[in-house]
């Protein structure tokens, strides 16, 4: 008998189940630093079509997936803010947090009280 083999997309959707791993997935891709313009909507997708088998009943998983498309052609902080509450509705938030190369950075700026002219 044969084994059964997946497509890495059936895999990638069983291992997205865990919002861990979404959240870690979405992580990387934000990550990139000359990403393809269609990456993050792909990542996003992939990410509603696994949480979205688990929070979601079928009908408003596809609401939630055409909702996606209507806020990437929308633009600007409506863009930032619709994205904020769609992902909420898949059991994720975004956080920004403090990059260590710019607090790096950062602390080597001398403080203002200690400048000298």
């Amino acid at each position: 008998m044969a084994a059964k083999t997946r497509s890495y997309q059936e895999y990638l959707i069983e291992s997205l189940k865990e919002p861990s791993e979404a959240a870690l997935y979405l992580w990387a891709i934000l990550q990139e630093e000359n990403p393809e313009s269609n990456l993050l909507p792909l990542a996003l997708r992939d990410v509603a079509e696994a949480l979205g088998e688990v929070n979601l009943s079928p009908e408003e998983a596809k609401l939630h997936l055409d909702k996606l498309d209507e806020l990437m052609k929308k633009g600007g902080v409506e863009t930032i803010y619709g994205l904020l509450n769609w992902l909420k509705t898949l059991g994720l938030i975004l956080t920004v947090v403090v990059d260590e190369d710019a607090e790096d950075h950062l602390n080597k700026i001398p403080n203002a009280s200690e400048v000298t002219v």
